[in-house]
């Protein structure tokens, strides 16, 4: 069972306050080279002229913020906790040192201090953020209602979100490149089908809709229904009965067939016609 307590706190539970000078709590000094990433960071991709503009600011005017790292396995390794891009500018500019707060934390406290970094500042991806929402939920069996409150929003925004991870593949690919947005993703999934909400995508981006347009789409899509095909389970029946009836009769016949009742349409083309039919029906 995941033990929850003292989470929920955020960056400021980690970050000491007047006890700066204690050496075991204080902010110290170490090599970028020892840090390795966080194993529970939700962001997958950085934009390139986002992290050079850090760079030369980090060279310019060193690294306010601290880095908060958790010691490893090996001594003298740590884990990232919280400062992804700090730490790879860090690297990029070759800096022998970094300003860190080492603090022991667990699994579930990294995935949630990655998530108040990135997503309040709101620095995931959709499809990052759903990802992160779903380790939560599965590998730490929080609710819903607890993934909310830990970054601070809606309950049903985190399960909006998470359905994103519903979607086939190839959208999952134009939401990823930005050909869409999460707004777009979020009218596609109301189509029941895999099939549906590809080809639903692929319209978007080749018409260029935005979401109210593709609103209007899905429910023209929706509405399509499939006319109704007469079964043929009674046609070998009629045609049977049509014969016997011309070849007693004389004359063109044709049955409305229903197992509840219907019609016989006799044909005749004048009087002497209608008499020979008339005969041979009371004759018999």
């Amino acid at each position: 069972m995941v033990k929850h307590t003292g989470l929920g706190k955020g960056l400021a539970a980690l970050i000491p306050g007047d006890d700066l000078a204690d050496s075991k709590q204080g902010i110290q000094l170490v090599n970028p080279r020892h840090i390795k990433p966080n194993p529970r960071q939700p962001r997958t991709s950085f934009n390139a002229q986002e992290m050079q503009e850090l760079a030369d600011s980090i060279r310019e005017n060193g690294i306010i913020q601290p880095l908060i790292i958790s010691p490893a396995e090996n001594p003298g390794e740590f884990y990232l906790v919280a400062g992804e891009r700090r730490l790879m500018a860090a690297r990029s500019i070759q800096m022998e040192s970094v300003p860190v707060i080492i603090r022991d934390v667990n699994s579930l406290q990294q995935l949630e201090l990655a998530l108040v970094e990135n997503v309040q500042r709101e620095d995931l991806s959709p499809l990052e953020t759903a990802e992160a929402y779903r380790q939560l939920t599965e590998e730490f069996s929080l609710t819903h209602d607890e993934v909310a409150q830990k970054v601070g929003k809606s309950r049903v925004a985190v399960t909006n979100s998470l359905r994103l991870l519903k979607l086939p593949e190839k959208v999952k690919g134009f939401l990823r490149a930005g050909t869409i947005t999460e707004g777009h993703a979020r009218v596609i999934l109301a189509l029941p089908t895999v099939e549906g909400q590809t080809a639903a995508a692929e319209m978007i981006v080749d018409r260029g809709l935005n979401v109210r347009q593709t609103e209007q789409l899905i429910k023209g899509m929706m509405g399509e229904k499939k006319k109704p095909v007469k079964k043929p389970q009674y046609a070998a029946l009629v045609k049977d009965t049509e014969d016997r009836l011309r070849d007693a009769l004389g004359t063109k016949v044709k049955l409305n067939y229903s197992p509840h009742g219907g019609s016989v349409v006799i044909r005749y083309y004048s009087d002497e016609e209608l008499e020979a039919v008339v005969q041979k029906i009371t004759r018999k």
